[in-house]
């Protein structure tokens, strides 16, 4: 009997790291991207076609044990056109939900997860009446498409709102208050296909210019009262959704509690650092949920980091010298602001991974451009 073959729809870094993750459990795999040069090729064969191509969509899970993706902007009515023939995990219902900002806020409130005042606002008048119920300042929002910063404008004043109308106007929008946040935070959570959950510590992310630079895993001064209100909130869309693998969840901290602020229903770039930092990373994790194995411990070996490398990934011998430093190069052809690799730094404790960072830094300048020193 062969071995399982898992079909992802979509080929980039992320089914890359799924692929590696799978490899040494035996699992074969098979990828749909739109470009030949899709990072993923280069751990099982590629099908090039549109995410929304039937005959592509079919030759590519022909054969599957089970159907995955690993971006949300793959088209729910994709999904559900496989899951007529294949099972396919997570289901539709989380693309859904993750591809429509207002239907994923309503999702928050209908859960009694707290978020920050929204209104959707697909004309004129319905932004006018946004800002004057919510007020200024807010953020509004393309309700579709949209991520790294993308597809928002920041409304402060009166002004800025004729602005965003020209920038976004004849879009179904979505306004959103605009939260003075302490932090921004991510939880990430596995459910299996027996509905048994395992969550990862929360991590801390900074971001520059909407793109996540760092993240910190666990978030400093984590403690178990806000470790336990994050796993509560992923736990709850977990169980509503019926989801089955990785599903992150972004939040703000402010005042001490947290507010959801999207879900992502895929492994996430705030939890790569669980390659080398957890007893066992996002990406097997979410391979042993999807296939209906047992989960594997969520708990982290030490402090750890991730660092996005953006446009280049520099060169790794001055890297490499530095201890708990962790290279991963996505193959991908470089380009201003793209994500084209990351690196881990692990430590023994939080002082010396401070220490690693500030190594990292001096050694690689540009990955950290906009972010504060000990962030």
């Amino acid at each position: 009997m062969p071995p399982p073959l898992v079909a992802v729809l979509g080929g980039g870094q992320l089914g890359r790291m799924l692929g590696l993750a799978g490899l040494p459990l035996g699992l074969r795999f098979r990828f749909l991207d739109p470009t030949r040069e899709a990072p993923a090729r280069a751990v099982g064969p590629l099908v090039v076609g549109a995410l929304d191509d039937e005959h592509a969509l079919g030759e590519t899970v022909r054969d599957a044990t089970v159907v995955t993706f690993e971006w949300e902007g793959v088209p729910a009515h994709s999904a559900r056109f496989v899951e007529q023939h294949h099972p396919i995990r997570p289901g539709p219902r989380a693309l859904e939900v993750a591809q429509d900002r207002l239907l994923e806020k309503a999702l928050f409130l209908a859960l009694g997860i707290d978020v920050a005042a929204f209104a959707g606002a697909d004309d004129r008048a319905e932004l006018d009446d946004a800002v004057a119920s919510i007020g200024l300042p807010v953020v509004l929002k393309t309700r579709h498409g949209g991520y790294d910063g993308k597809g928002q404008h920041v409304l402060r004043t009166s002004r800025d709102i004729d602005d965003g109308w020209r920038t976004f106007g004849g879009a179904p929008l979505i306004l959103e208050r605009l939260v003075p946040f302490a932090r921004e935070l991510s939880v990430l959570a596995v459910r299996g296909l027996d509905g048994a959950t395992a969550c990862y510590p929360l991590v801390e992310n900074t971001h520059v210019g909407g793109i996540l630079r760092v993240s910190r895993a666990p978030a400093p001064g984590l403690t178990r009262a806000l470790q336990a209100e994050g796993e509560a909130i992923v736990h709850q869309l977990l169980d509503e959704l019926e989801y089955v693998g990785v599903l992150a969840v972004e939040l703000f901290e402010h005042d001490g509690r947290l507010l959801a602020n999207e879900l992502a229903p895929r492994v996430h770039n705030s939890g790569h650092w669980t390659i080398e930092g957890a007893e066992c990373s996002q990406f097997e994790n979410h391979l042993r949920a999807i296939l209906g194995m047992p989960l594997g411990s969520t708990e982290a070996r030490g402090p750890a980091a991730m660092v996005n490398c953006l446009g280049v990934v520099p060169a790794p011998g001055p890297l490499l010298s530095i201890p708990g430093v962790h290279l991963h190069d996505y193959a991908k052809v470089p380009r201003p602001g793209r994500k084209v690799g990351h690196i881990t730094v692990t430590a023994p404790d939080s002082a010396a991974l401070d220490v690693r960072l500030d190594r990292l830094r001096d050694a690689a300048p540009e990955l950290f451009t906009g972010v504060a020193r000990g962030s």
